[in-house]
């Protein structure tokens, strides 16, 4: 019987950049959470904070490869576990090059898990649109829901959301209700990750995809990023304050920069940001350097 446990939390678009007021939101503002509970952002100076419970450190989005990272090639390496943008020659995004899909759909981390007797999940709620796009035979999807589908895997509807069985992007339930019709009640993110917690008793690996940093990044504005950030923020405060330090363990991994540098419109070849709180924290900062390392370092952790 597999008994570890690992809530992984996936950030699209952050990344650790310069100390820097005029451009970076995450250092320009307070958030209660990560400067309560850090003591500090990290920047490209001070990019490796630590202590007896976290670890939060830089890994390397460009892979060797030039050019600007993108989401296609940066999530098939962190769910995947090899060099996307070597393999393809380029970085490609945001949805997967046609080339690497055999490989997601044999590599992906849900089915490698699932072969190995491992109980996996994907966190997040989908809307009815969304079901109706898969519907009408439309495949253009995301690192992590193809990989979730190709392990032969239900993403979550409206039902699970309802049972508190599923999280909405972003957070708060706020967006389904302004922009897709639905009249859900507007939770505070720090439900959310007690919603999360709950969800994950449940399983050896419970993923959650956060992609509105990508989004404030490209906007390239302040009070867009420090509200995008903020639910992040509260979250993770959820999340942790249902947490044993001791024994439960909490991932957050991003494939590469944006919103930690608003004076560009494109994403950024800073480190991605990580950070992991609780046990064995220390395991993944000594052994992840680039987004390729993820995969094999969360099996290794599972298999211990």
């Amino acid at each position: 019987m597999n008994t570890q446990k690992l809530m992984m939390i996936f950030v699209d678009g952050l990344g650790i950049g310069k100390n820097n007021v005029e451009i970076n939101p995450l250092v320009r503002f307070k958030f209660n959470f990560f400067n309560s509970f850090f003591g500090q952002m990290p920047t490209l100076r001070n990019s490796r904070i630590k202590n007896k419970y976290f670890s939060i450190f830089p890994v390397s989005s460009t892979l060797g490869v030039a050019g600007l990272p993108q989401s296609g090639t940066g999530q098939t390496a962190i769910f995947c576990g090899f060099n996307a943008s070597k393999y393809i020659g380029k970085h490609f995004g945001p949805y997967p090059y046609s080339t690497l899909k055999p490989l997601i759909i044999e590599r992906n981390i849900f089915s490698v898990l699932e072969k190995k007797n491992f109980k996996t999940f994907f966190s997040n709620a989908y809307p009815e649109r969304f079901f109706k796009y898969l519907r009408d035979g439309r495949r253009t999807l995301s690192v992590t829901t193809f990989s979730y589908l190709s392990a032969g895997k239900k993403l979550n509807d409206l039902n699970d959301l309802l049972n508190d069985r599923a999280i909405t992007a972003e957070i708060t339930n706020e967006i389904w209700n302004s922009n897709l019709g639905y009249d859900l009640p507007v939770i505070k993110p720090q439900k959310s990750g007690e919603k999360f917690y709950n969800i994950s008793k449940e399983y050896n690996y419970n993923l959650f995809e956060y992609f509105l940093t990508d989004y404030a990044g490209h906007s390239q504005d302040f009070e867009y990023a420090r509200a995008v950030f903020e639910k992040l923020d509260g979250f993770i405060e959820g999340i942790v304050n249902k947490m044993n330090l001791d024994k439960d363990t909490l991932f957050l991994i991003s494939d590469h920069g944006n919103i930690e540098d608003l004076s560009v419109k494109t994403h950024t070849r800073n480190p991605a940001f990580a950070m992991v709180i609780g046990k064995n924290h220390e395991h993944f900062s000594r052994s992840i350097k680039f987004l390729y390392d993820v995969k094999k370092t969360i099996m290794s952790f599972l298999e211990n």
